[in-house]
């Protein structure tokens, strides 16, 4: 982590939480948040994620809270459109803990400590990597074994990046994907503690979050 910046502004959202290793595209349109861009540009381009928390809505233009653990990316495919608006692709690089926000600027600054996940630690053994592909066979119904397919296949996911691939494209709830990235080296275990809790719900006939089916984004 010796060449990461110990300062780095926040982009907080209320419905995206970033997992290291992980692509997103993002469009940029507010005033404060295209000045981020533009003064990143000029710089490492490293963005954290955080996510939203309470009622946020109330104090959106201001600062409402966010959750202490995210994730940065780097800003890759950065287009400026004529009107003044950004669109990026941002990649995932590690989770940092918020130490203190630094507001000094229009947008959210913070200087923050990086914790990355030792990838040993969520490598999949052989019982883990079968159970994992089982659950998901049941999560996604008949879509699983064409995802599975094409996570290792056509994206060759495997340990590490395969159970962050999940945690981010899954159709769990955003707080269920904040307590998978805080779950740090425990990501894999608490990923089977939400879907087995998803499938018991179904079992059940409760009214679960993204309907009767899972799917991969």
């Amino acid at each position: 982590m010796a060449d990461f910046p110990t300062v780095i502004p926040i982009f907080p959202l209320p419905n995206l939480v970033l997992f290291p290793g992980v692509s997103v595209p993002l469009h940029i349109f507010e005033p404060r948040y295209r000045q981020m861009i533009a003064d990143i540009a000029e710089s490492q381009g490293v963005i954290g994620m955080a996510l939203l928390k309470g009622d946020w809505e109330r104090e959106y233009h201001a600062n409402p809270d966010i959750f202490v653990i995210g994730c940065a990316g780097k800003v890759d495919e950065l287009v400026k459109l004529p009107d003044g608006r950004f669109n990026l692709v941002l990649h995932g690089l590690s989770e940092f803990t918020i130490a203190r926000e630094i507001r000094s600027r229009a947008y959210r600054q913070a200087e923050v400590q990086w914790c990355p996940v030792d990838q040993r630690e969520l490598e999949l053994d052989a019982e883990s990597f079968e159970g994992l592909k089982q659950l998901l066979f049941d999560y996604l119904g008949n879509a699983g074994p064409e995802a599975w397919r094409l996570m290792l296949e056509k994206h060759g996911l495997r340990g590490i990046d395969l159970v962050n691939f999940l945690c981010f494209h899954l159709d769990v709830t955003p707080l269920e994907k904040q307590t998978l990235l805080e779950a740090r080296g425990n990501r894999l275990d608490c990923l089977f503690d939400i879907l087995t809790f998803r499938l018991e719900e179904r079992k059940a006939g409760l009214p679960g979050v993204g309907g009767g089916s899972g799917s991969v984004q």
